[in-house]
């Protein structure tokens, strides 16, 4: 199986400091949705890996959150494709769970549901946590320069760019992940 992992907020859809809480504020970053159809018409098996401590912080609910992520399935379905799997952690920053990134429970969820090892598998995202994460499970990193990645790759040390691919957005992200299969 070829796996694929994506954050949201950022990499799919335009990001909020405000948080996105209902599916009339998520927006889809241009050539995201066509980008997600390319993966899923290629063989790729797609998951999404999101913190929404916006649950904890009571400003929407997991319903709120279910019609966001139905809204961003139906727009790839539209377009061809499908997303696989969608795990996401609601705890507040502070309650130390193990599934808020950059901590691996999430990667660790995904792993065990499809039966794949996580060595080399492309995650895409915006953050400093993202890259922590993928790493931390032997993913390979991509970061991307839309929603925090350009703020993100700014404040990266040397160490931190090492082995790291960096793209302007999904759609070149998808590019790299194709070219390299």
């Amino acid at each position: 199986m070829k796996l694929v992992i994506l954050d949201r907020d950022g990499v799919i859809n335009e990001d909020s400091d405000d948080y996105i809480k209902s599916d009339e504020e998520w927006i889809p970053i241009p050539g995201s949705i066509e980008a997600i159809s390319d993966l899923s018409n290629n063989g790729f098996t797609v998951v999404i890996a999101t913190n929404q401590s916006g649950i904890a912080r009571q400003l929407f609910d997991e319903y709120a959150l279910a019609k966001i992520h139905q809204k961003m399935c139906s727009l790839v379905e539209e377009s061809g494709g499908v997303i696989d799997g969608i795990f996401f952690c609601p705890h507040a920053p502070n309650a130390n769970c193990n599934c808020r990134k950059p901590k691996t429970g999430l990667l660790t969820a995904i792993s065990e549901e499809f039966g794949v090892p996580l060595n080399q598998t492309p995650f895409v995202g915006d953050s400093l946590k993202d890259i922590e994460a993928a790493r931390a499970v032997l993913c390979r990193p991509i970061l991307v320069k839309t929603g925090k990645g350009r703020k993100t790759l700014a404040g990266l040390n040397e160490d931190q760019l090492k082995n790291l691919t960096v793209v302007p957005d999904l759609k070149h992200a998808v590019s790299v992940i194709l070219e390299s299969q």
